[in-house]
């Protein structure tokens, strides 16, 4: 039984001190301004549109040639 207790506050112990470091870690990390994220934002959906565009033409193109050779 007392092997049990003390590999509980082990985990315990270890969980807490994970918890520890990983706050720590986060405050060191740079977050970016609110117009930073915006930006980035806005050229993700950016390059989204464009590369969605770009697979409807193409598949407008193909959907097109694959009608003149069936018919």
């Amino acid at each position: 039984m007392a092997v049990a207790k003390s590999e509980k506050v082990g985990v315990i112990d270890r969980t807490k001190r994970y918890f520890r470091s990983m706050v720590h870690e986060m405050k060191k990390v740079h977050w970016p301004s609110k117009r930073d994220t915006a930006v980035y934002t806005a050229v993700v959906i950016l390059a989204c549109a464009v590369v969605s565009a770009m697979i409807w033409i193409m598949d407008m193109g193909i959907g097109g040639l694959l009608n003149l050779i069936i018919k």
